[in-house]
């Protein structure tokens, strides 16, 4: 096992931004594969007296083995930053669809489609004792 450190990865365009940071592309420079990288800002998280949930969403993602979840691959961390590295699904998040794919919402059966999965997921989540939000 090697450690894992900034330079192990490629870092691409930013796919989205959040509370404490923003999450990008990032390719494994060895193999190839890419994945999210979620770089969660150190001084937004001690400003916002969130250490215990990054550290929670760390060992979170550690346990999560589901195709309707996003996984930990790898875990860094940088002067700044928090980095969790995740597998990244292809496609673009729910929002993205709703909005910007033709005219705005989905039709019925593309509807029970999605919540099917998400339903799949939440079902994964709390198999393992695990509450979202």
């Amino acid at each position: 096992r090697q450690s894992i450190t900034k330079d192990t990865f490629r870092q691409y365009r930013i796919l989205g931004k959040g509370g404490f940071g923003e999450v990008c592309a990032c390719q494994v420079r060895a193999t190839g594969k890419m994945y999210a990288c979620k770089k969660l800002e150190k001084k937004r998280i001690k400003k916002r007296k969130g250490e215990a949930m990054a550290l929670n969403e760390k060992q979170i993602l550690e346990k999560v083995n589901s195709r309707f979840v996003v996984s930990l691959a790898y875990a860094y961390e940088t002067k700044d930053a928090l980095c969790l590295v995740l597998t990244i699904m292809n496609g673009g998040d729910l929002k993205f669809h709703i909005y910007n794919m033709g005219t705005p919402g989905f039709e019925d059966e593309r509807v029970v489609f999605y919540a099917a999965e998400i339903c799949c997921g939440l079902q994964h989540l709390h198999q393992e004792g695990i509450v979202y939000r």
